[in-house]
């Protein structure tokens, strides 16, 4: 059994919330941030949730990393067909993070600068990589991952839903353990608040998730924010 809290908030900056979060059942968790301008972003995280439900639940168990990434494929697809169409929503995206939790393994797809996060044995560990043009400065060297949390250009993505045709899909599985804590989140967590903060708040919160926004809000709030935390018995 897994125990699920999940929040989002607009944060204190911006007027509209482009986030977008699901939990799906069986045991499976989606964030998702938009991008694009006006409405633009609220319409493609939607879109990008919509179909992955859609597409999972219609699909049988277990929905494994390559499922996971049809349907981040699928949404891709649909996302760019919908800003062909409509001049409106033209360069219009979304991060996508999926996790699924089935017979003891854990599935994911990731796309984007949102995260998936374990924290197991009091180890705090980032599964994802973000898919940034900051982040392929780290990978060479060129910067620390101090310098990354202040750099300029640190929300440029590489990689985004619905903004290429041809997607880099990052995707995985590994067994899970009981007493694994696992969190999904947008970037408006993890450019507020600090991994140590982070790792103690899901260690000692009643309600996580709600912990986790408020942190954020103390921090500044710049950006919306969204989080998911499943705990495995």
């Amino acid at each position: 059994m897994t125990k699920v809290f999940q929040a989002t908030h607009v944060g204190k900056v911006r007027s509209n919330n482009e986030d977008a979060l699901i939990v799906i059942e069986p045991e499976t968790f989606v964030v998702a941030d938009g991008m694009g301008g006006a409405s633009a972003g609220e319409v493609a995280s939607q879109m990008l949730i919509e179909t992955v439900k859609h597409f999972l639940t219609k699909n049988p168990l277990p929905w494994n990393e390559k499922l996971l990434s049809q349907a981040i494929l699928l949404a891709n697809d649909k996302i760019l067909n919908k800003a062909r169409l409509n001049p409106e929503f033209r360069g219009m995206g979304t991060t996508a993070t999926i996790l699924s939790l089935n017979g003891g393994k854990a599935y994911f797809a990731h796309v984007g600068d949102s995260r998936l996060y374990l924290l197991r044995n009091n180890y705090f560990a980032q599964i994802t990589q973000d898919h940034s043009y900051v982040e392929s400065l780290v990978k060479r060297g060129e910067i620390s991952h101090e310098e990354a949390r202040m750099h300029p250009m640190k929300n440029v993505l590489t990689q985004a839903v619905g903004a290429i045709p041809e997607l880099d899909i990052d995707a995985a599985n590994f067994s899970v353990q009981s007493g694994d804590i696992f969190l999904l989140c947008t970037d408006g967590l993890t450019n507020m608040v600090e991994d140590e903060l982070i790792a103690k708040i899901l260690l000692g919160a009643s309600n996580p998730a709600d912990v986790l926004i408020d942190a954020a809000l103390s921090a500044g709030g710049k950006d919306n924010v969204s989080v998911i935390v499943a705990g495995v018995d």
